[in-house]
């Protein structure tokens, strides 16, 4: 016997240890076949699992196992990242507790340190990947620092530095003082900011009393300017042309200098040039041949240049324009909005700054990339994701990949003594220019920003550069890439690029865009907010099944997820349902063990259609139109669709109307029909576990063996997707529309007359008489044909069916096949049920007259918000709709 409730904990570790233990998850190219890749958008090694990574997963593992039953050859890669900075930082706080820094330790040193963290705590979130229920192939799991990794990092930096894609330049850059490190543009999250715009006055050199005023949002960067600009179309500053202005507080001469860069609207038409500290300032100062001065130190703290050295920024902000303002120089200050860049990893405010580093050139790769998806070889689902991705594309800078840290892949490019300079995939011996060996040789000391190993994730996770790979040769192009909108340029681009570039074709066919996870509120869920639901938690209170349907339920493409905790409460209710049936199924099917349940599934369904009703053919009918209603919505990458068709099917369609109905067979004498019920139920049920087996994969193999579809070594992610019945079985069974119209008709009326019995507030358990008046005569047989079903559902002492003999005197409600109405008489006390009915509808009334009050009132209805007037609006429209319910209700009485 089943036990009586479901314990998801217990089948969670029994299931997931013997799918790995049995190699359920192994995609195998030697075997051939149609493959299907995907590859896992790897957390980094510090992640541990949020909602995004349980909604980004699940989507993905929805996707595996339903084309694994497909018969497709699967490879699901799993993996993780390195994450530079982020693993930096976690070690570097450890140490900060030692009271060391990793300059204490040395590079070699701190590295080793880092290895020693990620082989401590780096397969936490894999370990969570795996209660989450991912049929990850573990075998193919990869690190972006593993060997093979490595050596593609490396050869796909050669190459580029061989055909000069790779270059090393003074540029501006955006810098971390926090993480000490060069960042790329798309790792500068920009946030609106309140800040100010301080104006200040540069007198005019050899004019007295002369001077230019500047507007400026950082005060701080003043002491690196080395010019004011000016739009040369300007007519107010022509003849400033040629002239100097004297730095505030320095009193140092600098040039004004012309240049359409400047906008004459915005302040005064005059601005400053700070070279080392704005990429703008920057090409003026190129175009101008001006010096660029920089006045930071990476930390954020200003340096021997700037006059104000050891001051933190801000703090250096603020002694500047008391400075300033003793001097006579600020004008005034006023409040201006504008958008700061922040690290992604830290938050803090990102500095503009000169620095040598190392950049691709973006262009000549993009160009391909932009053509993969214009052709439409990618497809981006939803498409309106293709706009925001050629945008980019096609206004691509170079990107900054060297950073300032230890942990990640060192450039190798080698720089000897004799001032020979070269990129090579391993460590050289001897110089090749020279022939120097030993210290004369020396690497660069930066390492490449993580993103750059992670855009060759589709192709170096299946052994390029290795020559002879089979997996490469046989999975590549991979199948689809699920992911967030947020690393569409950080990852998803480049990962195009990379692919054109060095395999010569795009790396995916698809790429599926999944919404951002947020609160009922519409907030993105953080830790900052306190607004976080910790996964875990869900399946520990509710099972890793109910986290997964439930977050289907409401995944459409594109379309951001909204969740609390009442929704994880569908999936769990959800799966006691299907457990419960499944009890009360084998039941009954121990007690005709002649109805093979594995052999219905494994040879097909064999039916006598002398002996099927119309709840039978319904029944059919509809699980073979469901089935291939999920397959195209998972086509479609429409979760939602596909889970609410299953949800519907399973608990209205199967379990609230076919169980119900069928019982008067399960317990009745007629072996033969018991048998065919049976088997209906043993072929229909096991069709649902497999379209429910890609969301919740758990309970779906337990009661794949529970009820006697498996083997022991047998499991249901082998077993085959249900398809259509043949049709010559549509043909006898008569799986016709007729009978899928006729069945919903006769369900309506049944609902419609459950429902007058709750609005007469007669107890279910209580026998009362119903009429029905059929629309017409052929349907007033059918009905009566079905008519002790139809008894037995009601709950009816007496069912009479008539055609073309209207109700009257009593409560009616009226259906799509007939009217429906109860006889009163002796079931209820009239004369009290019409007294309760008027006072009832005189308090109705009551309430109705103070909402009209209230919409009557024009002061009312000028001063309240929009919301508040719709809502006294839908207010009145309910209790006019009630009212004239209840008024039905006493009429019918008499």
């Amino acid at each position: 016997m089943m036990d009586k409730h479901f314990d998801p904990k217990t089948i969670e570790d029994k299931w997931y240890g013997w799918w790995e233990r049995t190699g359920r998850f192994k995609g195998d190219s030697s075997k051939g076949g149609k493959p299907y890749c995907v590859v896992i958008p790897p957390p980094n090694v510090t992640g541990i699992l949020h909602m995004g990574h349980a909604l980004n997963n699940s989507v993905q593992d929805v996707l595996v196992r339903w084309r694994r039953m497909q018969g497709y050859n699967v490879l699901w890669v799993p993996g993780t990242d390195h994450a530079g900075i982020a693993t930096q930082n976690v070690v570097e706080k450890a140490l900060k507790k030692e009271g060391k820094t990793r300059r204490d330790l040395g590079r070699e040193a701190f590295i080793e340190r880092v290895w020693d963290w990620r082989g401590q705590y780096g397969g936490t979130i894999v370990g969570q990947l795996r209660r989450l229920g991912c049929s990850c192939d573990w075998e193919h799991e990869r690190f972006t620092m593993d060997e093979g990794l490595s050596r593609a990092v490396a050869e796909v930096f050669c190459r580029l530095y061989d055909e000069n894609l790779v270059y090393r330049g003074n540029y501006i850059v955006n810098w971390c003082p926090r993480c000490g490190t060069a960042l790329a543009d798309d790792e500068s999250e920009h946030e609106p900011n309140d800040g100010f715009l301080w104006h200040v006055r540069y007198p005019v050199a050899d004019r007295p009393g002369e001077y230019v005023q500047v507007a400026t949002t950082r005060p701080e960067t003043l002491p690196g300017d080395t010019a004011v600009a000016v739009n040369p179309k300007d007519e107010r500053y022509l003849h400033l042309h040629g002239a100097t202005v004297l730095l505030p507080l320095s009193n140092k001469a600098i040039p004004v200098v012309a240049d359409d860069y400047v906008e004459r609207e915005f302040g005064t038409g005059v601005v400053k040039i700070t070279p080392a500290h704005d990429a703008n300032d920057f090409g003026v100062a190129q175009r101008h041949n001006l010096p660029a001065v920089n006045i930071m130190n990476g930390d954020g703290t200003m340096n021997e240049l700037s006059g104000y050295e050891g001051l933190d920024r801000f703090e250096c902000r603020k002694r500047i324009v008391e400075d300033l303002e003793k001097g006579g120089f600020l004008v005034k200050v006023e409040p201006y909005k504008n958008s700061v860049g922040h690290c992604y990893r830290c938050s803090t405010v990102v500095e503009s700054r000169l620095s040598k580093q190392w950049f691709v050139r973006m262009k000549p790769l993009a160009e391909p990339a932009i053509e993969a998806v214009r052709s439409g070889r990618v497809a981006f689902t939803p498409k309106r994701y293709e706009n925001i991705y050629f945008s980019w594309m096609e206004g691509i800078r170079d990107w900054c990949i060297s950073r300032q840290i230890w942990w990640g892949h060192r450039i190798p490019v080698y720089t000897c003594a004799c001032g020979h300079e070269w990129a090579a995939p391993d460590a050289p011996e001897t110089c090749p220019a020279c022939g120097a060996r030993g210290e004369a040789i020396q690497q660069d000391p930066d390492v490449l920003d993580t993103w750059f190993s992670s855009w060759l994730w589709p192709f170096s996770t299946l052994g390029w550069p290795q020559r002879d790979s089979r997996d490469l040769d046989f999975y590549y192009p991979t199948a689809d890439l699920v992911t967030a909108p947020d690393i569409i340029f950080f990852w998803v681009a480049r990962m195009i690029m990379a692919g054109c570039k060095f395999m010569g074709r795009e790396p995916f066919a698809n790429v599926v865009i999944h919404g951002v996870v947020r609160d009922d509120q519409g907030r993105k869920m953080s830790k900052s907010l306190g607004n976080s639901i910790d996964p875990l938690d869900i399946i520990a209170q509710y099972s890793a099944d109910a986290l997964r349907f439930s977050l289907m339920q409401i995944t459409s493409p594109g379309m951001d997820v909204y969740v609390n905790l009442d929704k994880f409460e569908i999936g769990r209710n959800f799966g006691t349902k299907i457990w419960n049936a499944a009890r009360f199924m084998r039941m009954h099917a121990e007690k005709a063990p002649e109805v093979d349940w594995r052999a219905i599934v494994r040879d097909g369904l064999s039916l006598d259609p002398a002996l099927l009703g119309d709840d039978d053919r319904h029944l059919l009918a509809t699980c073979q139109r469901t089935a291939a209603t999920v397959d195209e919505a998972l086509g479609k990458y429409r979760f939602q669709d596909a889970a609410l068709a299953l949800y519907d099917f399973a608990w209205t369609q199967f379990c609230d109307w076919y169980l119900e109905s069928a019982k008067a067979d399960l317990y009745g004498e007629d072996a033969a029909r018991r048998r065919q019920v049976l088997a209906i139920m043993a072929d229909v049920f096991g069709r649902l576990l497999r379209m429910l087996h890609p969301f919740m994969p758990f309970l779906t193999e337990e009661l794949w063996h529970q009820m006697g579809y498996a083997n022991d070594d047998e499991s249901i992610m082998e077993a085959p997707w249900p398809g259509p019945y043949p049709a010559a079985d549509n043909l006898a069974w008569n799986l016709t529309e007729d009978v899928r119209r006729y069945v919903d008709a006769k369900r309506e009326l049944i609902t419609a007359g459950r429902a007058l019995r709750t609005e007469a507030g007669i107890a279910p358990s209580k026998e009362i008489d119903y009429v029905v008046n059929a629309v017409d005569g052929a349907s007033a047989e059918r009905l009566a044909r079905d008519a002790e079903a139809i008894r037995t559902a009601l709950r009816a002492g007496k069912l009479d069916i008539h055609a073309d003999a209207p109700l009257s005197g009593m409560p009616t409600a009226t259906a799509a096949i007939g009217a429906i109405g109860i006889r009163v008489e002796g079931a209820i006390d009239v004369e009290a049920e019409r007294k309760r009915l008027a006072e009832e509808i005189a308090r109705q009334r009551g309430f109705l007259a103070t909402v009209e009050a209230k919409l009557s009132n024009e002061k009312f209805v000028s001063k309240a918000p929009p919301a508040i007037l719709d809502q006294q609006r839908a207010r009145r429209a309910e209790l006019l709709a009630e009212i004239a319910r209840l008024e039905k209700m006493l009429s019918s009485l008499g």
